[in-house]
């Protein structure tokens, strides 16, 4: 998955956010509200675990990206911008070091 395919998904997303489309899944869980949101984060984050302990490597791509999609959902219904979280995980990339060090930086930045 690029950035590109990332970003275009959040952007179908937070469109279905400001024009709701009539029988969207999408904009169900939006009229539903954060609650609903991540009821749905955390049991695809179950669903995800459960495949992962399992052989099949197609069912784990698949809940990795349910939960993708429905981190999406909630990151659209909090307003934060992909960008933002690109922009962590590209800061967290180029840390060196072990992993105590990592946290420790972590938690001082």
């Amino acid at each position: 998955m690029t950035n590109d395919t990332l970003k275009g998904l959040y952007e179908v997303v937070k469109q279905r956010k400001e024009h709701p489309q009539e029988g969207s899944y999408t904009c169900y869980l939006f009229e539903q509200g954060v609650d609903k949101i991540l009821k749905k984060c955390g049991e695809e984050c179950a669903e995800m675990i459960i495949a992962a302990k399992n052989p099949s490597e197609e069912d784990l791509k698949n809940e990795m990206c349910d939960l993708i999609y429905h981190m999406m959902v909630l990151m659209a219904e909090k307003n934060v911008e992909i960008d933002s979280v690109m922009e962590v995980l590209e800061a967290r990339r180029k840390k060196i070091g072990n992993l105590k060090q990592f946290h420790q930086v972590d938690r001082e930045s």
